[in-house]
């Protein structure tokens, strides 16, 4: 599966051209006519030259004034008013200015970097993560948006909240003073303005009373509730709803988890299943893949914003998703210290289960989350053990259109020599994730060329081995994404980095290259032009010697991984002293 990562978006501005004094739509006075040596026909000495200078100076003074009064009556007083549409010209211009010296901007809300204060004067992130309390505070409305961080805008509605899917919009009714419309884009890649382009945008709309002095939409006293949206499906209260997209990179694994399922663990998970995930761009073939993970989330049915035209009524609302980097859970982020560990055991809960238990525990009773229990260790084999026990099962990825690996034959003959039971795996679309659930948690090891199916080492066990193969060119994007997730999982981490001669981009450009020697010369030129010559157009061919010691030491590491191995280097080392 082919992988599509963060990109590097670099902003140019063109220098803003002088504006021209001949183009203002105020035309010039013209200048006056330099004043004549002799008025009257006389000479003037004395008394009368000085009158005579002084008339010549105050006469094209006047003339000028009753032009210019003249010229300004003229105008017409459409000129004078500015249209709604030229008002937000002005705003945008005024906000790309901002950008561009990097002075903060009233108006620019989508690049703020300070977090809206709720009316409590709590900190927005405070009442998104779920700080801030209860009390008075709490049966307050509010409104406010967290756009302080890099990927994700994040907005909190409290109150009576109904949505609007005609319009793409939610209403706040009764809002606070001084609330005004939010624009949000609920996706995790704020960065990349490309793909949110594409992503649905809601609005917040804040309704309030009529003469609260507010920016937002008002509502009369007289008949106030029937201008409200009529509720027809009215969630119970201390249930809120979480609103975020499945567009974007959706139809990738790595991004499927990195940008979505991650980002929504972390956001959601602290409500326990009481809340309901309101979908933008729903795809049911996303509900149907990853189910399994949203009933440990949600104990209610998953709302299609764009085509369930209902009326959804709440008491709160989280639009946009949390989210800490790629495949990570931050314990330090989180109000409740829960880590990636969390995740991957809610990920062993749902696909470790049959199909028939899953479907009596269904019938029995409404979804309920569990206690979160980590996928198990692997076992602690005795010395005497080893001769009984089957070879460590190691699994492996294969591509079939990039990055191939070229000689796997003999990559499964040296798995074999180091020790290792192998297991080849050709992953499709098509396949289910409990099928590869069900391979990796009960593996030991995994080898696959860098891309997306390398997620899939989320669900390896603690203390198993990820050994990536790195092509030419993706040094930085393997470590980043999954080498380093992978260690803060506990995994064993290896790198096998191809060299320029095992690429077959050596019999592309040449083995001395430029695109084979120094990859920073392509990848200067932007992510997509690296994407298509390091991703989309290479294979690999292994130097079985090389991979061979990698296998050694990926064996060492499963021996002193488990707690015999621990057990027995303690021993050692306390014998020694």
């Amino acid at each position: 599966m082919q992988q599509a990562s963060s990109h590097q978006h670099h902003y140019q501005h063109s220098a803003k051209p002088p504006v021209s004094r001949s183009s203002s739509w105020i035309r010039r006075s013209p200048p006056p006519s330099p004043p004549h040596k002799k008025l009257w026909g006389g000479g003037g000495g004395g008394g009368g030259g000085g009158r005579s200078r002084y008339v010549c100076r105050i006469v094209p003074l006047l003339v000028l004034t009753v032009y210019s009064i003249f010229t300004v009556v003229r105008i017409p007083s459409s000129s004078l008013v500015v249209s709604t549409a030229d008002s937000e010209r002005v705003e945008r211009r005024e906000d790309v200015e901002a950008f561009k010296t990097h002075l903060p901007s009233n108006q620019n809300n989508l690049e703020a970097r300070e977090e809206t204060r709720s009316p409590a004067s709590l900190p927005c992130s405070a009442l998104i993560n779920g700080e801030a309390g209860g009390g008075q505070a709490a049966a307050e409305s509010a409104l406010c948006c967290d756009r302080s961080h890099y990927r994700s805008d994040v907005c909190y509605l409290r109150g009576d909240v109904r949505t609007d899917p005609s319009t793409s919009s939610v209403l706040l009714y009764n809002a606070p003073r001084g609330s005004a419309p939010e624009k949000v884009r609920p996706y995790t890649r704020k960065f990349e303005g490309s793909i949110m382009s594409t992503i649905d945008e809601v609005t917040i709309v804040p309704v309030v009373d009529a003469g609260s002095g507010s920016n937002g939409t008002t509502a009369g006293d007289t008949g106030k509730d029937s201008l409200r949206r009529r509720c027809d499906v009215r969630h119970p209260p201390g249930v809120p709803a979480v609103v975020f997209s499945t567009g974007g990179y959706t139809g990738n694994v790595y991004h499927e988890f990195s940008d979505g399922l991650i980002p929504l663990f972390i956001t959601a998970q602290r409500f326990a299943g009481e809340v309901v995930f309101v979908v933008l761009e729903y795809h049911y073939w996303w509900l149907g893949r990853y189910g399994a993970v949203l009933e440990r989330l949600t104990n209610y049915k998953v709302v299609d914003f764009r085509y369930d035209r209902r009326v959804h009524c709440f008491s709160e609302m989280i639009v946009g998703l949390r989210i800490h980097g790629e495949l990570v859970v931050d314990p330090k982020l989180m109000p409740n210290g829960k880590g990636i560990q969390d995740f991957q055991a809610l990920l062993h809960q749902g696909y470790s289960r049959t199909p028939s238990a899953t479907a009596a525990a269904a019938a029995a009773q409404p979804p309920v989350p569990l206690a979160l229990a980590a996928p198990p260790s692997r076992p602690c084999l005795r010395p005497d053990d080893h001769a009984k026990v089957a070879k460590p099962k190691l699994v492996i990825f294969i591509r079939k259109q990039n990055r191939v690996l070229l000689n796997l034959p003999h990559i499964v003959t040296a798995c074999r020599r180091a020790g290792f039971a192998p297991h080849v795996m050709n992953l499709r679309r098509q396949t289910p994730l409990p099928a590869i659930h069900a391979a990796l948690s009960s593996a030991d090891a995994m080898v696959a060329v860098h891309g997306a199916a390398v997620t899939h080492f989320l669900f390896m066990r603690p203390g198993s081995v990820l050994l990536q193969i790195v092509p030419v060119g993706l040094d930085w994007a393997a470590d980043a994404f999954y080498g380093k997730p992978a260690q803060q999982l506990g995994l064993g981490y290896l790198e096998y980095k191809v060299a320029p001669e095992e690429s077959s981009l050596a019999a592309e450009y040449g083995v001395n290259s430029t695109v084979v020697r120094d990859p920073s010369v392509i990848s200067s030129r932007g992510w997509w032009e690296m994407k298509k010559v390091y991703m989309d157009r290479q294979n690999v061919t292994v130097n079985i010697k090389r991979f061979g010691e990698l296998l050694r030491s990926a064996r060492l590491h499963l021996k002193n991984a488990t707690a015999c191995g621990k057990a027995a280097s303690a021993a050692t080392t306390t014998a020694a002293r």
